[in-house]
């Protein structure tokens, strides 16, 4: 990874950078930092603050394959810790997105679950599951994510009552809002949560703050909240009267 790459990756995992502590973790002078961040600041990725920048959460959805390395180990750690939520032989929901395709290949040494998904990558993942019994939808196939969000698509979670829905979101507003990029992904995401016995919400911190435009949901409205670690204020705000409800799988609580 290349330092700019390096600079702005730790903007986006914590929000904001200083000159300073940039200098300090890439052992690099205080004006070299200056330069990159000029040259990041210019392109829109980052927007200068005194003494430093802070982490432009894009507008719009990045490709699958970006989004599949992007938050790679908070990602695992998110899906190992649901799949200890999971028992053998549970009816489950699995939306769309990368962090729920992870809790896939998570659950693959479960015994016995009922999927149904309209996520393909998850369905391919649990393919090797023992005695898994997978339903899809029909409908095009949305390419390059390979998930499918037809009208059918999204009835097919009303024809099952789950055990454990999980999903993720395209992004968290500051007072708890789900967002998404596009409105019948919000409409899916719902039919899953309203669908299901215990609804899990899935989401690395990258998802506070992050702009999406169609809104929907609350994350208070999900059973548990799994997330890596907490956000940064004002994101961490929604989160504390979840109380027991919020998992953190991943580092120590971020402050």
């Amino acid at each position: 990874m290349d330092r700019k790459a390096q600079i702005l990756d730790e903007a986006r995992r914590h929000g904001r950078v200083t000159v300073e502590g940039l200098a300090a973790t890439l052992g690099v002078s205080q004006h070299t930092v200056r330069r990159d961040l000029n040259s990041l600041c210019s392109e829109a990725r980052l927007r200068r603050l005194h003494g430093g920048a802070e982490y432009i959460a894009p507008r719009t959805n990045l490709p699958y394959q970006t989004r599949a390395i992007l938050n790679a180990e908070a990602k695992t750690a998110i899906a190992a810790r649901v799949a200890t939520l999971v028992p053998d032989g549970a009816t489950i929901f699995l939306s769309i997105g990368t962090t729920p395709a992870m809790v896939a290949g998570a659950l693959a040494g479960k015994r016995g679950l009922t999927v149904v998904t309209n996520n393909l990558n998850a369905a391919l993942a649990l393919s090797e599951a023992e005695d898994a019994r997978i339903i899809l939808p029909g409908g095009e196939l949305r390419l390059p994510d390979r998930d499918l969000l037809s009208e059918d698509a999204i009835e097919l979670f009303g024809a099952y009552r789950a055990d454990i829905g999980i999903f993720g979101v395209g992004g968290i507003d500051a007072d708890g809002s789900l967002l998404d990029f596009h409105e019948p992904e919000v409409r899916a995401r719902e039919r899953i949560r309203e669908g299901s016995r215990s609804a899990i919400l899935v989401a690395d911190v990258s998802k506070f703050g992050r702009r999406a435009a169609a809104l929907g949901g609350h994350v208070a409205d999900a059973d548990t909240v799994v997330i890596d670690r907490t956000p940064r204020p004002p994101f961490d705000a929604p989160l504390a009267p979840l109380g027991e409800r919020l998992i953190l799988a991943g580092s120590v609580a971020h402050v």
